[in-house]
């Protein structure tokens, strides 16, 4: 599995978590879950650019 597939199936799980924590009533810790969402989502796009075919 790649940097970047892993990093997707993390933000899938951050994902998921924050929709857990806003049905909890959670709202500090969906906004945390977010942002390590976009970081993520971010490190993901990068791994994707960066090396071409997926391999880190």
């Amino acid at each position: 599995m790649s940097r970047g597939e892993q990093l997707r199936e993390l933000a899938s799980d951050l994902s998921r978590a924050a929709e857990t924590a806003r049905r909890a009533g959670l709202p500090t810790t969906v906004y945390l879950l977010s942002m390590a969402l976009v970081e993520v989502r971010e490190a993901a796009s990068a791994a994707d650019d960066g090396d071409g075919d997926g391999a880190a």
